[in-house]
Protein backbone atom coordinates (compact mmCIF):
# COMPACT_ATOMS: atom_id res chain seq x y z
CA UNK A 1 0.00 0.00 0.00
CA UNK A 2 1.10 3.63 -0.29
CA UNK A 3 2.47 4.23 3.29
CA UNK A 4 5.00 1.05 2.34
CA UNK A 5 6.08 3.05 -0.60
CA UNK A 6 9.38 4.34 -0.87
CA UNK A 7 10.02 7.53 -2.94
CA UNK A 8 12.83 6.59 -4.79
CA UNK A 9 11.24 3.39 -6.27
CA UNK A 10 11.18 3.26 -9.99
CA UNK A 11 7.77 3.42 -9.78
CA UNK A 12 7.76 7.14 -8.62
CA UNK A 13 10.63 7.72 -11.17
CA UNK A 14 8.51 6.25 -14.33
CA UNK A 15 5.07 7.81 -13.68
CA UNK A 16 3.50 4.74 -12.65
CA UNK A 17 1.07 4.38 -9.53
CA UNK A 18 2.94 3.01 -6.48
CA UNK A 19 2.25 -0.32 -5.87
CA UNK A 20 -1.66 -0.79 -4.65
CA UNK A 21 -2.56 2.87 -6.48
CA UNK A 22 -4.80 3.30 -9.41
CA UNK A 23 -5.87 6.58 -10.94
CA UNK A 24 -9.46 6.88 -13.16
CA UNK A 25 -11.99 9.73 -13.62
CA UNK A 26 -14.30 9.92 -10.68
CA UNK A 27 -18.07 9.88 -11.71
CA UNK A 28 -20.99 11.23 -9.83
CA UNK A 29 -21.18 8.39 -7.31
CA UNK A 30 -17.48 9.87 -5.80
CA UNK A 31 -18.88 12.87 -5.00
CA UNK A 32 -19.54 12.29 -1.50
CA UNK A 33 -15.85 11.22 -1.20
CA UNK A 34 -14.08 13.90 -3.22
CA UNK A 35 -15.88 16.59 -1.08
CA UNK A 36 -14.59 14.56 2.04
CA UNK A 37 -11.19 14.77 0.43
CA UNK A 38 -11.60 18.88 -0.04
CA UNK A 39 -12.65 19.27 2.82
CA UNK A 40 -9.99 18.74 4.81
CA UNK A 41 -8.64 22.50 4.12
CA UNK A 42 -11.41 24.66 2.09
CA UNK A 43 -9.20 27.18 1.64
CA UNK A 44 -6.89 25.56 -0.51
CA UNK A 45 -9.15 23.83 -2.30
CA UNK A 46 -11.97 26.52 -2.46
CA UNK A 47 -11.81 26.19 -6.44
CA UNK A 48 -12.72 22.30 -6.67
CA UNK A 49 -15.92 22.73 -3.40
CA UNK A 50 -17.33 25.58 -5.54
CA UNK A 51 -17.45 23.43 -8.25
CA UNK A 52 -19.05 21.10 -6.13
CA UNK A 53 -21.55 23.20 -5.02
CA UNK A 54 -22.41 24.22 -8.01
CA UNK A 55 -22.92 21.88 -10.17
CA UNK A 56 -23.68 18.88 -7.24
CA UNK A 57 -21.33 16.58 -8.63
CA UNK A 58 -17.75 14.63 -9.46
CA UNK A 59 -18.78 13.82 -12.49
CA UNK A 60 -17.21 15.28 -16.31
CA UNK A 61 -18.84 18.78 -16.93
CA UNK A 62 -20.67 18.45 -20.02
CA UNK A 63 -17.15 20.84 -21.68
CA UNK A 64 -15.20 17.75 -20.83
CA UNK A 65 -13.75 18.71 -17.74
CA UNK A 66 -13.57 15.84 -15.26
CA UNK A 67 -11.64 14.72 -11.72
CA UNK A 68 -8.90 12.60 -11.79
CA UNK A 69 -8.87 10.65 -8.30
CA UNK A 70 -5.61 8.80 -6.89
CA UNK A 71 -7.12 5.62 -4.79
CA UNK A 72 -4.72 3.80 -2.48
CA UNK A 73 -6.95 0.82 -2.74
CA UNK A 74 -10.84 1.61 -2.20
CA UNK A 75 -9.79 5.02 -0.61
CA UNK A 76 -9.38 8.48 -2.38
CA UNK A 77 -6.57 9.57 -1.23
CA UNK A 78 -5.87 12.75 -3.75
CA UNK A 79 -7.11 13.92 -6.67
CA UNK A 80 -6.59 16.69 -9.55
CA UNK A 81 -9.56 18.59 -11.38
CA UNK A 82 -8.48 18.52 -15.02
CA UNK A 83 -9.92 20.92 -17.33
CA UNK A 84 -8.48 24.77 -18.89
CA UNK A 85 -6.15 23.97 -15.81
CA UNK A 86 -5.03 21.10 -13.32
CA UNK A 87 -5.82 21.95 -10.27
CA UNK A 88 -4.77 19.17 -7.41
CA UNK A 89 -6.40 18.39 -4.47
CA UNK A 90 -5.11 16.81 -1.37
CA UNK A 91 -2.18 15.42 -3.34
CA UNK A 92 0.62 14.41 -2.77
CA UNK A 93 3.63 15.04 -4.13
CA UNK A 94 4.52 11.44 -4.59
CA UNK A 95 1.57 10.81 -6.63
CA UNK A 96 2.21 13.40 -9.09
CA UNK A 97 3.61 11.35 -11.35
CA UNK A 98 0.84 8.52 -12.15
CA UNK A 99 -1.52 11.97 -12.15
CA UNK A 100 0.61 14.01 -15.19
CA UNK A 101 0.72 10.05 -17.14
CA UNK A 102 -3.49 9.88 -17.42
CA UNK A 103 -3.20 14.16 -17.69
CA UNK A 104 -0.54 13.29 -20.03
CA UNK A 105 -2.52 10.24 -21.82
CA UNK A 106 -6.14 12.53 -22.29
CA UNK A 107 -4.34 14.69 -24.95
CA UNK A 108 -5.71 17.53 -23.70
CA UNK A 109 -3.23 21.05 -23.63
CA UNK A 110 -3.74 23.01 -19.92
CA UNK A 111 -3.18 26.58 -19.57
CA UNK A 112 -1.67 26.08 -16.10
CA UNK A 113 -1.02 24.30 -12.93
CA UNK A 114 -2.29 26.15 -9.36
CA UNK A 115 -2.14 24.88 -6.14
CA UNK A 116 -0.55 24.03 -3.35
CA UNK A 117 3.42 24.26 -4.35
CA UNK A 118 5.00 21.32 -3.37
CA UNK A 119 2.20 19.45 -5.52
CA UNK A 120 2.29 21.83 -8.31
CA UNK A 121 5.98 21.85 -8.59
CA UNK A 122 5.96 18.25 -8.48
CA UNK A 123 3.34 17.55 -10.93
CA UNK A 124 5.44 20.55 -13.37
CA UNK A 125 8.26 18.02 -13.02
CA UNK A 126 6.48 15.21 -14.15
CA UNK A 127 4.63 17.21 -17.23
CA UNK A 128 8.00 18.42 -18.05
CA UNK A 129 9.34 14.63 -18.32
CA UNK A 130 6.27 13.94 -20.51
CA UNK A 131 7.17 17.24 -23.12
CA UNK A 132 4.74 19.84 -21.59
CA UNK A 133 6.97 23.02 -21.24
CA UNK A 134 6.16 25.49 -19.35
CA UNK A 135 6.37 29.36 -20.39
CA UNK A 136 6.51 30.67 -16.69
CA UNK A 137 6.88 29.05 -13.20
CA UNK A 138 5.41 31.29 -10.41
CA UNK A 139 7.04 28.86 -7.24
CA UNK A 140 6.21 31.25 -4.41
CA UNK A 141 2.71 32.39 -4.25
CA UNK A 142 1.40 33.65 -0.31
CA UNK A 143 -1.85 32.27 0.02
CA UNK A 144 -3.29 34.91 2.75
CA UNK A 145 -7.07 34.91 4.39
CA UNK A 146 -9.34 37.41 6.29
CA UNK A 147 -11.45 36.02 8.53
CA UNK A 148 -12.56 39.51 10.38
CA UNK A 149 -13.32 42.74 9.75
CA UNK A 150 -10.73 44.78 7.50
CA UNK A 151 -7.97 46.85 9.15
CA UNK A 152 -9.20 49.66 7.06
CA UNK A 153 -11.51 51.88 5.99
CA UNK A 154 -13.90 50.26 3.14
CA UNK A 155 -14.28 52.60 -0.28
CA UNK A 156 -17.90 52.35 -0.82
CA UNK A 157 -17.63 53.71 -3.66
CA UNK A 158 -17.18 50.22 -4.96
CA UNK A 159 -19.94 47.98 -6.09
CA UNK A 160 -21.06 44.70 -7.99
CA UNK A 161 -20.74 45.05 -11.55
CA UNK A 162 -24.04 44.85 -13.88
CA UNK A 163 -25.12 43.50 -16.92
CA UNK A 164 -25.37 46.66 -18.54
CA UNK A 165 -21.95 47.47 -17.43
CA UNK A 166 -20.28 44.50 -19.25
CA UNK A 167 -18.61 46.11 -21.96
CA UNK A 168 -17.04 48.41 -19.44
CA UNK A 169 -15.92 45.64 -17.63
CA UNK A 170 -14.68 43.92 -20.00
CA UNK A 171 -11.38 45.97 -21.47
CA UNK A 172 -10.71 46.22 -17.93
CA UNK A 173 -10.55 42.08 -17.33
CA UNK A 174 -8.73 41.74 -20.58
CA UNK A 175 -6.13 43.81 -19.31
CA UNK A 176 -5.97 42.36 -15.81
CA UNK A 177 -5.03 39.39 -17.74
CA UNK A 178 -2.49 40.37 -19.76
CA UNK A 179 -0.44 42.51 -17.54
CA UNK A 180 -0.68 39.41 -15.18
CA UNK A 181 0.35 36.74 -17.82
CA UNK A 182 1.63 38.47 -20.89
CA UNK A 183 -0.27 37.80 -23.69
CA UNK A 184 -4.14 38.39 -24.86
CA UNK A 185 -7.14 36.73 -23.29
CA UNK A 186 -8.67 36.86 -26.52
CA UNK A 187 -5.89 34.13 -27.86
CA UNK A 188 -7.82 31.99 -30.30
CA UNK A 189 -11.33 34.17 -30.09
CA UNK A 190 -12.91 36.13 -27.92
CA UNK A 191 -16.03 34.23 -27.02
CA UNK A 192 -14.57 32.03 -23.97
CA UNK A 193 -13.16 34.80 -21.82
CA UNK A 194 -16.30 36.92 -22.66
CA UNK A 195 -18.32 34.46 -21.43
CA UNK A 196 -16.38 34.62 -18.64
CA UNK A 197 -16.77 37.70 -17.84
CA UNK A 198 -20.46 37.91 -17.96
CA UNK A 199 -20.50 34.52 -16.40
CA UNK A 200 -19.06 36.63 -13.31
CA UNK A 201 -20.77 39.48 -13.23
CA UNK A 202 -24.36 37.47 -13.55
CA UNK A 203 -23.54 35.23 -10.59
CA UNK A 204 -22.32 38.82 -8.34
CA UNK A 205 -19.15 37.77 -8.41
CA UNK A 206 -17.43 40.96 -10.03
CA UNK A 207 -16.72 43.94 -7.96
CA UNK A 208 -16.05 46.83 -9.71
CA UNK A 209 -15.71 51.23 -8.93
CA UNK A 210 -17.17 52.66 -12.73
CA UNK A 211 -16.13 56.52 -13.12
CA UNK A 212 -17.56 58.59 -16.07
CA UNK A 213 -17.36 55.25 -18.27
CA UNK A 214 -13.78 53.68 -16.94
CA UNK A 215 -13.35 51.10 -14.53
CA UNK A 216 -11.12 52.78 -11.57
CA UNK A 217 -10.80 49.43 -9.68
CA UNK A 218 -12.03 45.80 -10.13
CA UNK A 219 -11.80 42.64 -8.55
CA UNK A 220 -13.72 39.23 -8.93
CA UNK A 221 -14.67 36.39 -6.66
CA UNK A 222 -12.99 33.56 -8.84
CA UNK A 223 -14.14 30.84 -6.16
CA UNK A 224 -17.24 30.98 -3.48
CA UNK A 225 -18.35 28.81 -1.44
CA UNK A 226 -20.37 28.45 1.37
CA UNK A 227 -16.78 28.78 3.98
CA UNK A 228 -14.77 30.85 1.87
CA UNK A 229 -14.27 33.23 -1.05
CA UNK A 230 -11.49 33.46 -3.44
CA UNK A 231 -10.48 36.74 -4.66
CA UNK A 232 -8.56 37.18 -8.19
CA UNK A 233 -8.39 40.04 -11.16
CA UNK A 234 -7.24 42.40 -8.79
CA UNK A 235 -6.76 45.80 -11.05
CA UNK A 236 -6.26 49.25 -10.70
CA UNK A 237 -6.35 51.73 -13.37
CA UNK A 238 -2.95 52.52 -14.18
CA UNK A 239 -4.22 56.57 -14.20
CA UNK A 240 -5.47 56.05 -10.71
CA UNK A 241 -1.99 54.21 -9.24
CA UNK A 242 -0.18 55.49 -7.04
CA UNK A 243 -2.68 57.33 -4.97
CA UNK A 244 -2.94 54.80 -1.85
CA UNK A 245 -6.30 53.95 -3.11
CA UNK A 246 -5.93 50.04 -3.29
CA UNK A 247 -6.49 48.97 0.86
CA UNK A 248 -9.68 51.19 0.87
CA UNK A 249 -10.65 49.54 -2.39
CA UNK A 250 -9.40 45.81 -0.95
CA UNK A 251 -11.54 46.19 2.38
CA UNK A 252 -14.85 46.57 0.48
CA UNK A 253 -13.73 44.09 -1.58
CA UNK A 254 -13.32 41.41 2.02
CA UNK A 255 -16.94 43.01 3.25
CA UNK A 256 -18.42 42.25 0.23
CA UNK A 257 -17.43 38.71 -0.23
CA UNK A 258 -18.11 38.39 3.53
CA UNK A 259 -21.64 38.59 2.68
CA UNK A 260 -21.01 35.44 0.51
CA UNK A 261 -18.93 33.61 3.02
CA UNK A 262 -17.13 34.31 6.40
CA UNK A 263 -13.45 33.44 5.00
CA UNK A 264 -11.77 35.59 2.13
CA UNK A 265 -8.76 34.33 0.44
CA UNK A 266 -6.26 35.28 -2.37
CA UNK A 267 -3.11 34.06 -3.47
CA UNK A 268 -0.44 36.53 -4.63
CA UNK A 269 3.31 36.70 -6.13
CA UNK A 270 5.74 36.47 -3.97
CA UNK A 271 7.93 39.49 -5.70
CA UNK A 272 4.60 41.62 -5.61
CA UNK A 273 5.91 43.42 -2.44
CA UNK A 274 3.50 46.27 -2.99
CA UNK A 275 0.33 44.12 -3.41
CA UNK A 276 1.53 42.05 -0.28
CA UNK A 277 1.83 45.21 1.75
CA UNK A 278 -1.56 46.03 0.63
CA UNK A 279 -3.11 43.42 1.68
CA UNK A 280 -1.66 43.45 5.19
CA UNK A 281 -2.52 46.35 5.86
CA UNK A 282 -5.80 45.42 4.93
CA UNK A 283 -5.70 42.40 7.65
CA UNK A 284 -4.96 39.46 5.55
CA UNK A 285 -2.42 36.78 6.55
CA UNK A 286 -0.72 33.87 5.16
CA UNK A 287 -1.81 30.88 5.57
CA UNK A 288 0.03 28.89 3.22
CA UNK A 289 2.07 29.21 -0.26
CA UNK A 290 0.65 28.40 -3.49
CA UNK A 291 2.29 27.75 -6.94
CA UNK A 292 1.19 28.86 -10.04
CA UNK A 293 3.01 26.99 -13.61
CA UNK A 294 1.94 28.58 -17.10
CA UNK A 295 2.29 26.79 -19.94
Amino acid sequence: MLSRVAPWLASHRDGAAPDGVTVRTLGAADTAGLHELAGADPVANVFILSHLESTGTAAPTPGGANVLGVFDGDSLVGACWAGANLVPVQLAPALTGAVAAAAHRSGRRYASIFGPAPTVLALHSELENLGHLAHEVRADQPLMTIAGPPAVEPNWQLGFGQDADFDTILPACAAMFEEEVGYSPYLGGRDFYSRRVAGLIRQGHSLVHLNDGEVVFKAELGAVTSDVTQVQGVWMNPSYRGLGLSAGYMAAVVLLAQKMAPITSLYVNDYNSRARATYERVGFRQVGTFATVLF
